[in-house]
């Protein structure tokens, strides 16, 4: 990836190229990106989490085994590693604007054909369609907060991340009641959530439309810096920077629980003894933890310099909960749950970190692609691995032992990539 790919995506950075200040955006512009922002990020897990409570019925209609299954949880990070590398170069062709509403389109197509699937192959291609559009518009959602509202990043980016757990809680406690209000098919449970896709494209149409607005973000691009050299410097360079490290590590555990959360915790509960609408319900309860701490936390997290403090906290309530599930699983379920929600908060904090781990909009772009795109790759593993370990073992001893165990360099990381530093300042 090129210095020229990365150079543009900030839509209200002043102008370097002719040195003259470019006009600040129109109110009802950043209005309609709020509205934007806010729709996308209520379509940006519904794929994954409304799989989750129905999963066991997947399964058996398509017969698939515990191992595939475990491929499917963790597909979600394999495609966020593997498309989410092409949004910087996507955005500065066509802008973010469009980008970011083709992917809705793909995420609107992929769940609107994923109930059509005969076999698990087209169900999993259907799937990687949904992700593919998730995952590039996953990269630029904290370049266009940064972008938009430079002087309200912590603000908008839990409005954002309020946005994303609203939309992961309600498919994870509306798809199995919207299951049986369309008569028990699994299918139309999934792909009921292709409309909420459709519906959160409208003011992206607008925005990618928008020649002023496009004419304004090509003007906006800087030139590279000339004390950095051009050839290679945002795939090479970044990865000399410890932060840029330590931020892409900690992105990967904390995604490779999250998407462990999402895809296998309804089955935990369920092998439990409890039933599968509060299966449901109770993954909800995880993500709906996110709707108020996702609006908090980044505003607490700016106002820190050092936001490693928060890692810990949130990696002692995972510890916890895992430990929970262990002892007394059912008994315990609203509290492990609760817990874990908690828990689940280290996604807007690595969100924000990220904003805040570099001073310019482009810094912003090259640590979001290498973290992102990195800490995914990474998180491959674990929830093929959880599927694995289930499967072999027949119990969940051993998956909450690995689950827990992760948590731990979690934490660690956590503690590393929010010390006081910059991106600029390592490379």
């Amino acid at each position: 990836m090129s210095n020229d790919d990365l150079a543009t995506l900030d839509p209200a950075a002043p102008a370097q190229r002719d040195h003259e200040p470019r006009p600040a955006p129109s109110p009802w512009r950043r209005r309609i990106v709020v509205v934007g922002l806010l729709l996308a990020a209520l379509n940006l897990r519904p794929a994954v989490t409304s799989l989750g409570p129905l999963l066991k019925e997947v399964r058996d209609d398509l017969g698939m085994s515990g191992t595939i299954a475990g491929l499917l949880t963790s597909m979600p990070a394999a495609c966020f590693a593997v498309f989410g590398i092409t949004a910087p170069r996507l955005a500065r062709r066509f802008g973010p604007g469009a980008v970011v509403c083709t992917g809705l389109a793909a995420i609107a197509t992929g769940l609107a054909l994923r109930p059509f699937a005969g076999g698990t192959v087209a169900f999993l291609c259907a799937s990687a369609l949904g992700l593919a559009g998730i995952a590039v518009s996953n990269i630029l959602m904290p370049v266009i907060v940064k972008g938009w509202f430079p002087d309200r990043v912590g603000s908008m980016t839990g409005l954002y991340s309020m946005g994303l757990s609203l939309g992961t809680a309600s498919a994870a406690a509306a798809t199995v009641p919207m299951t049986d209000a369309l008569g028990g098919s699994w299918r139309a449970g999934l792909g009921v959530w292709a409309v909420l896709a459709g519906v959160a494209m409208v003011p992206w149409l607008f925005l990618a439309r928008d020649r002023t607005h496009r004419r304004t973000e090509q003007a906006a691009a800087p030139e590279p810096a000339s004390d950095q050299p051009v050839s290679g410097a945002a795939g090479t360079r970044i990865t000399r920077s410890p932060t840029a490290w330590a931020m892409a590590v900690f992105f990967g555990l904390q995604s490779t629980a999250a998407y462990i959360t999402m895809g296998w915790m309804p089955q935990i509960f369920r092998d439990a003894g409890v039933s599968a609408s509060t299966s449901g319900v109770l993954l909800a309860v995880i993500m709906a933890m996110g709707v108020p701490l996702a609006f908090v936390l980044p505003r607490v997290a700016a106002r820190l310099r050092n936001q490693g403090v928060l890692a810990v906290v949130l990696g002692v309530c995972g510890l916890i909960g895992y430990a929970g599930l262990w002892l007394a699983p059912a008994g315990g379920a609203w509290v492990w749950a609760v817990l874990l929600g908690v828990a689940n908060c280290a996604f807007p904090l690595a969100l924000t970190m990220i904003s805040m781990r570099a001073r310019t909009s482009a810094g912003v772009v090259r640590l979001s692609a290498f973290a992102q795109s990195t800490g995914y790759l990474l998180s491959i593993p674990g929830p093929l691995l959880v599927g694995t370990l289930y499967q072999h073992s027949g119990g969940w001893e051993a998956p909450l032992a690995l689950m827990a165990g992760l948590m731990v360099p979690q934490i660690v990381t956590g503690l590393l990539a929010g010390r006081d530093r910059t991106l600029e300042d390592e490379i």
